[in-house]
């Protein structure tokens, strides 16, 4: 384990802390080590000027002292004859004297050393100067001596101990000045030393501070410069890269916080990329089914309008057969009342054989032109039956009409080519009637009965005619709503491949977006609530568009049905007016 993976298993306020502890403990190392100096060289310096100054100042004073006692010796040998010269010197060299031994016990005070037992020795001196020399005081005040060269010679042994003390003072001067210089170079020592001290603990600092900060240093912007490569390469879209994390400290947590958005951002970014392609693929689906569809929608378009045509031609042969119905039933009625009067005057049979022969053969033009309606019914409704099977499962309900209409066209037809063979029996029985006047009363009897049968026929006919072009009018109607749905679904259907194709676009880009991030190959694919937008988004617009084309279907439905509705009202009046025709 290396020093830099040590550190990392320590937060990096702890290594902070630690370092500042450090610091300021070899801080405190180093300045108590200068104060230290700092004192000893005050203490040696006080020393040195309080003791050592008032000590020289005392051997000073000392010295002066000494000087004025051989001076106060001098004056009193010298004025042997004065005595009054004599004691006032005799005074002052007492006075000088008790003034040298305050000096010399001055300079005993302290701790015992060397100087003090000099300094006792230097008192004792004059002490035995001092003794030796009174009796020579005396004489000389007494103005014993004949002259000062005997008073002189008297005082050598005191001379030679006063001598004896000068030496020691003299000695004592040589140990202060000693002591001076041992105190000096004592302080230089002690300067030198604590510079020495210091520097080495300076140098310590350093070579303690440095590297701790070095490493620290290094512990902290190494992960920190990978931590900025990871962020750099998923801030420029790369989320391939790898990081390894080491270390408990609040970098290493930066890092895994890192790589855990990284894989998120993996995660989200293969889901968008999932979901992209789908809402791709499922857009191109859509727009592929709204483009068929809208062909599809065109060409139903189309055959309504064609439909629209055929049965607005219906409508109109419908309402003229309808008319020709109600013409028919109004000569019909007519036709009743002449066989009616015709029975009860037998005597003008001839002349009603003429007019029954006359109205005979206008019932055959009028048959003929039923007959003649009834085949152009059949053509129209041929032709409805074809242009409802090209139109298909709408068209179904339409067929149905066709056909029915189509059956009531032949019995129609059938009735008339009847109605004709009765009219030209009637004709045949007029050419007849002179010779079968006998028989006038039964036949006209029985046609009476016949022309009312086939006047309520005919009757029914008509307002089964009114009953067809009302329906198919109503069959117009429904036509033209599905005409108008399928233009409106048509709009519909363009709108929604118009929206398919955005949509289309939108996932290009979506995708193009996505593809510029990098993913690793073992990138976890991780649920997230913007991947399940994007699905239902995209679930959304496929839901709108499929809408649209139920709607567009829907549409159509609710128009078939409209004509389903309609179009059994046309053959009820056909199928409860077809058995009596049948019978007629």
């Amino acid at each position: 384990m290396t020093i830099n993976s040590l550190m990392r298993h320590f937060t990096i306020r702890t290594r902070m802390l630690g370092a500042i502890g450090v610091v300021m403990g070899l801080l405190a190392l180093l300045g108590g080590s200068g104060l230290l100096g700092m004192y000893r060289i005050t203490v040696l310096t006080e020393k040195f000027l309080i003791m050592s100054y008032s000590e020289l100042q005392l051997l000073g004073q000392l010295r002066t002292e000494l000087g004025a006692v051989r001076l106060y010796e001098k004056d009193m040998i010298i004025n042997y004859e004065k005595s009054a010269a004599v004691r006032e010197a005799h005074r002052r060299w007492q006075a000088s004297l008790q003034k040298t031994e305050e000096l010399t016990k001055k300079m005993q005070e302290g701790e015992p050393d060397e100087d003090n037992a000099i300094a006792e020795k230097l008192w004792e001196a004059i002490a035995a100067y001092r003794d030796q020399f009174a009796p020579i005081v005396r004489q000389l005040e007494n103005e014993g001596y004949d002259s000062a060269t005997v008073a002189n010679r008297l005082s050598r042994h005191a001379v030679a101990q006063f001598d004896a003390a000068d030496k020691l003072r003299m000695e004592l001067e040589a140990s202060l000045e000693r002591e001076a210089k041992e105190a000096v170079a004592m302080q230089e020592h002690l300067t030198l030393q604590t510079q020495w001290l210091f520097g080495l603990l300076m140098v310590l600092t350093v070579l303690i501070v440095a590297p701790t900060t070095v490493l620290n240093m290094n512990s902290i912007c190494r992960p920190l410069a990978e931590a900025e490569r990871l962020a750099k390469a998923i801030a420029g879209g790369d989320l391939s890269q790898r990081l390894e994390v080491t270390g408990q400290d609040e970098v290493a947590n930066l890092q895994r916080s890192l790589l855990d958005m990284q894989q998120g951002l993996s995660g989200l970014v293969a889901q968008v990329r999932d979901a992209s392609s789908n809402i791709a693929t499922a857009s191109a689906e859509i727009a592929m089914g709204n483009q068929d569809l809208s062909s599809r929608t065109e060409q139903t378009a189309q055959h309504a309008q064609g439909a629209v045509g055929f049965l607005s031609q219906l409508t109109t042969t419908v309402q003229q057969a309808a008319s020709s119905a109600q013409l028919a039933n109004q000569l019909a009625l007519s036709a009743s009342s002449t066989a009616s009067n015709g029975g009860t005057v037998v005597a003008h049979a001839v002349g009603s054989m003429h007019g029954i022969a006359h109205s005979s053969r206008k019932i055959a033009d009028i048959i003929s032109v039923i007959d003649g309606i009834a085949f152009q019914t059949n053509i129209l409704a041929l032709n409805a039956a074809v242009e409802a099977a090209r139109a298909g499962e709408q068209g179904r309900g339409f067929a149905v009409v066709a056909s029915e209409v189509r059956s009531l066209a032949g019995r129609s037809a059938a009735a008339a080519k009847e109605i004709k063979t009765l009219i030209d029996a009637s004709v045949q029985a007029v050419d007849g009637g002179v010779r079968h006047v006998e028989d006038a009363g039964r036949v006209m009897g029985e046609m009476v009965q016949s022309v009312q049968h086939v006047g309520d026929i005919i009757g029914e006919i008509s307002a089964a005619a009114s009953e067809q072009s009302s329906g198919i009018g109503q069959v117009n109607d429904s036509v033209a709503e599905i005409d108008r749905m399928t233009q409106q679904n048509s709009a519909l259907v363009e709108q929604s491949a118009a929206a398919a194709q955005s949509l289309r676009e939108q996932a290009r880009r979506l995708s193009q977006v996505v593809q510029q991030f990098h993913l690793a190959d073992d990138g976890l694919r991780v649920f997230s609530p913007f991947s399940a937008s994007a699905s239902a988004s995209a679930s959304a617009s496929a839901s709108a568009s499929a809408s649209a084309s139920a709607s567009a279907s829907a549409s159509a439905s609710a128009s078939a049905s409209a004509v389903t509705r309609t179009a059994p009202a046309l053959p009820t009046a056909v199928r409860r007016s077809a058995p009596r025709l049948g019978q007629a």
